[in-house]
């Protein structure tokens, strides 16, 4: 849905301002008969009370964050507008908030500074969540496809304990392999964050191994990529003293840095292996393609 009007954001302020105190009932009413809300149409005031149930505003009426906040927050993150999704790359200063989120910020009654912080809260709170549903199916796929394709024992780590430093193990005849899986359903641009663990067990770990997965909307598998711990090595931040030291990291990884397939796994993959896995002719390709 795209950013709510004017008058509809308006009237889920005054929704949202006038129901923790009274039932829906009565402040329909309210709005309807008397004569200082009658700026806005019933209709106007019926579509906000919808918005807010979708938006879930509803579920805390009593929340502490202020009304024009919590309503401005909900318009960017349930708006689907396109520059959502690239916020961090996309608006880096206040004064480059696209019109609608400014026309948003001025009808709630939010400056610039205020909507810019409002940007990057909401942006944060839906990518760290978009990535915990997607990096899930993304390390379930990668798991699934192994456990059918190569010869050994494939495991599962990162579901009972995120202290390894990777996600899957594989072992097999003197052969083991320590996946670290990161996902991206996105064509064009690959972006990963990495932990310190994760970065310090590649550092010690000859086995370990980052493996970005993509996946379709819909969450099936449609590419696998190996990227070279070189590459890693030099782009992550340094410790300029002792006193300071990076605990995560984005990596925004080029499109022609990641390697097709799993190339370390190459040796224990059975005959029939899926071609996702060799990087193979009939494989997806990289990453990015």
């Amino acid at each position: 849905m795209p950013v709510p009007p004017e008058p509809v954001l308006r009237a889920a302020v005054r929704w949202l301002e006038k129901l923790p105190a009274s039932g829906v009932a009565r402040v329909r009413a309210l709005f309807t008969t008397h004569s200082d809300f009658s700026d806005i149409t019933p209709t106007q005031y019926d579509a906000a009370f919808t918005w807010i149930k979708e938006t879930g505003l509803l579920e805390d009426p009593h929340s502490g964050i202020p009304v024009q906040c919590r309503v401005f927050d909900a318009a960017m993150a349930h708006s689907g507008v396109a520059w959502f999704k690239d916020a961090d790359l996309l608006v880096r200063r206040p004064d480059e908030l696209p019109e609608d989120a400014l026309r948003a910020a001025e009808t709630l009654g939010l400056t610039e500074e205020q909507a810019y912080a409002q940007v990057n809260a909401v942006w944060g709170k839906v990518d760290t969540e978009e990535r915990s549903r997607i990096g899930s199916a993304g390390e379930l796929a990668l798991l699934e496809l192994l456990s059918a394709s190569a010869e050994g024992r494939v495991e599962h780590v990162a579901a009972w304990s995120d202290g390894y430093g990777y996600d899957i193990f594989v072992d097999a005849y003197q052969h083991s392999a320590h996946l670290e899986v990161k996902t991206t359903v996105r064509r064009g641009r690959l972006t990963v964050y990495i932990s310190r663990n994760e970065y310090e067990t590649m550092l010690r770990d000859p086995a370990w191994e980052l493996v970005t997965v993509r996946l379709t909307p819909e969450l099936k598998l449609t590419a696998v990529a190996a990227v070279p711990k070189k590459w890693i090595a030099n782009h992550v931040p340094s410790d300029r003293t002792v006193r300071g030291r990076w605990e995560s990291c984005r990596l925004d990884i080029p499109p022609e840095v990641p390697e097709p397939g799993i190339p370390s796994l190459a040796p224990i993959l059975v005959e029939t292996a899926s071609q996702l896995l060799r990087g193979g002719p009939g494989s997806s390709g990289g990453l990015n393609s």
